[in-house]
């Protein structure tokens, strides 16, 4: 499973984003402006709890419920102050029409069954609620760099040099994951009930530039490296 190497590698995890000020406040601002009125909140995948942790503290969005198969990322998440259970997205229990939110940030590439998890989403959000997935687009810029990664095992690659970010995500975080095309990820929110999608994007530079800014979010999926799209359910 693709969350296993997040137990090694739980404070690595949290140094690269504070080490990567930009890049994390330029994914920070597209959580929060998917958030707005959001409602009581369920976080899949939540991890160690930074991302929560940062929207309470500048945006003032609590979310208080947390799933988080990494026992060492629960661990963290739970000192910062959440209630995580450790469980996969797939197994867990999200209740029914008890949020009016579930958010997923990042977490979906490491997913074996996306729709299974979208479809307890459906059932756990009341009437009118959203979910929100977002993650790094396959097709993106982000999406291929990671996939030659994969494909040449290092960074240190003849063909990689030059174009990597600043601080490359560890490889052995990105040899978990699988990411999926915006498309994809759009078919498996619709066939899990949802409607109405709206997409937003940030990360719009090049992957070997990001770092020298934090973007505000924009509106649709054409040009960014991190992608939310927002689904409701009737």
């Amino acid at each position: 499973m693709g969350y296993q190497a997040f137990d090694q590698y739980a404070s690595e995890y949290d140094a690269w984003f504070l080490e990567n000020e930009n890049v994390l406040q330029t994914e920070l601002r597209l959580v929060a402006e998917s958030l707005k009125d959001a409602g009581e909140i369920l976080s899949i995948g939540c991890g160690s709890g930074l991302f929560e942790k940062l929207l309470q503290d500048q945006y003032s969005i609590r979310i208080k419920h947390g799933i988080e198969p990494a026992t060492g990322m629960a661990e963290i998440a739970r000192k910062r102050g959440f209630d995580v259970e450790i469980n996969t997205a797939e197994d867990a229990d999200y209740g029914i029409e008890k949020y009016d939110t579930v958010l997923f940030n990042g977490c979906p590439c490491y997913m074996q069954d996306l729709g299974a998890a979208l479809r307890k989403a459906y059932a756990a959000l009341r009437p009118g609620g959203r979910v929100v997935v977002i993650d790094i687009p396959k097709e993106s810029a982000y999406g291929l760099i990671y996939n030659l990664v994969l494909a040449t095992g290092s960074w240190d690659h003849p063909l990689v040099e030059g174009c990597q970010p600043k601080d490359p995500y560890p490889v052995e975080l990105v040899k978990q994951a699988n990411w999926r095309t915006t498309a994809e990820k759009s078919a498996i929110i619709a066939e899990s009930g949802f409607s109405d999608l709206v997409y937003k994007q940030t990360l719009t530079l090049s992957p070997h530039y990001s770092h020298t800014v934090v973007e505000d979010p924009q509106d649709g999926c054409d040009r960014g490296s991190y992608v939310a799209i927002i689904g409701y359910k009737k």
